[in-house]
């Protein structure tokens, strides 16, 4: 079901900080940040050859990574981001299985316009999945 390597997620405690690092001693190609309210964080992403790279910054009080930012103060590594053609066959066939998906089960629609799903880490060996519809 799953397709391509999408992008890894990497929430950071300063984006500028992160961004300076990627362009500056990486030699990185980095974007613009961008808020995403409704996810209530600031991503950045980031051209590799192969895929992306995506800086996530909390966005407000609310945010749902200030939880992973408390336990990691560093930053790290927060989620993984594969396509697949149709999320509603997706959360179909993964709510069959017994797969939990995240929030109210309903894609929202992500950084690159289209529509994600969050699948729950205690199902995929501790690693948070992001699904994202990407029509070939």
């Amino acid at each position: 079901m799953i397709g391509a390597l999408n992008h890894i997620a990497i929430a950071v405690p300063n984006l500028d900080e992160a961004m300076e690092k990627y362009a500056g001693p990486l030699g990185a190609k980095v974007g613009k940040p961008k808020d995403l309210i409704e996810h209530g964080v600031t991503v950045v992403f980031i051209d590799l050859p192969n895929t992306k790279i995506e800086l996530i910054s909390p966005l407000g009080k609310n945010s749902p990574i200030l939880s992973f930012m408390k336990k990691n103060p560093a930053g790290g590594i927060h989620h993984i981001c594969y396509e697949v053609e149709s999320i509603s066959n997706a959360i179909s066939k993964l709510t069959k299985d017994g797969a939990m998906i995240l929030g109210d089960s309903k894609p929202k629609i992500g950084a690159h316009g289209n529509p994600v799903i969050f699948l729950h880490p205690k199902d995929f060996n501790g690693t948070l999945i992001e699904l994202e519809e990407v029509k070939s």
